[in-house]
């Protein structure tokens, strides 16, 4: 980011504004990742599911290493699991659907495993008299799915508005454009109250929107992006390239794309007033 702030200063004004939308646009292909036995579909964020993960459970040893020690026929194999913090896939947005059901989670389910699906999955566990790690292993995931039923497509992707996060602190003072990768929110915030919320959707895991505090440096109504010539309405420019802004693609196709970094809304309304609002020089804080 600062390197680019650097080319920009140097290049100057008209450089500045053929990079400005250098990381946006829809992506014609979901984004790169492992391909998944459970749904071929994208996630948002635009990560096809991963394989079972192989990492072992949290706390748990690693089988040893030494090539002369001979396994002992009664050893107890470590226990994998299937889905853990930091994964995003279609089985994560299942796990979600059916912790909703569970009365578990208040979030849509957004496919993301973050901290609001770890606090979950450890409630469940503890009133199940399951290891609470936080991670789905198989035992976890198969008392899970017998405790609750498979769930709908309206479940899954939820027609209703996201339930916004709760705020990042950095959000809690002043003029603040609060934008969480869990909930997949963007919440218009003065001095701590939520003004507007509407859904976003970001870049893929090729071309990630950062996370961070920055600042809107400009805004342009009616923008189009000289790298993949696609309309950015009501952009507003907060980190190089990237920018927050309206996109018929996401309103289209949802979740089942994703941009080339920047802010997706898909709420071309919404986004229209937060527009008139926003000024230059107003936050902008991206996090997990």
């Amino acid at each position: 980011m600062h390197r680019q702030r650097v080319i920009i200063r140097t290049l100057g004004v008209a450089t500045a504004v053929a990079l400005a939308a250098t990381a946006c646009g829809p992506q014609k292909s979901e984004s790169a990742g492992s391909s998944s036995s459970v749904s071929s579909s994208p996630t948002a964020g635009a990560t096809p599911e991963a394989s079972p993960s192989t990492d072992n459970k949290p706390g748990e040893a690693s089988p040893s290493a030494s090539a002369s020690a001979s396994p002992s026929p009664s050893a107890t194999p470590s226990v994998k699991s299937i889905m853990a913090n930091g994964d995003e896939s279609e089985q994560v947005r299942e796990l979600q659907a059916r912790l909703k059901q569970l009365k578990l989670m208040t979030v849509a389910p957004t496919g993301f495993y973050g901290s609001k699906t770890t606090a979950a999955v450890k409630s469940f566990q503890s009133k199940n008299a399951l290891t609470a790690s936080g991670a789905v292993d198989e035992d976890t995931w198969k008392k899970i799915q017998k405790l609750s039923k498979k769930p709908t497509d309206d479940e899954l992707r939820p027609p209703t508005v996201n339930e916004v996060d709760a705020p990042d602190p950095r959000c809690m003072t002043g003029r603040v454009m609060c934008i969480s990768k869990e909930s997949r929110t963007l919440a218009w915030m003065i001095d701590g109250k939520i003004v507007s919320t509407m859904d976003v959707r970001f870049g893929s895991e090729n071309t990630p929107t950062r996370e961070g505090e920055f600042k809107v440096d400009r805004k342009e109504k009616d923008w189009v992006s000289t790298i993949y010539h696609t309309p950015m309405p009501y952009a507003m420019f907060f980190s190089g390239g990237q920018a927050v802004h309206y996109s018929a693609d996401f309103a289209a196709r949802g979740y089942a794309g994703a941009s080339h970094g920047c802010v997706n809304v898909r709420d071309k309304g919404k986004l229209s007033a937060l527009f008139a609002q926003v000024q230059t020089g107003d936050k902008v804080v991206v996090y997990w």
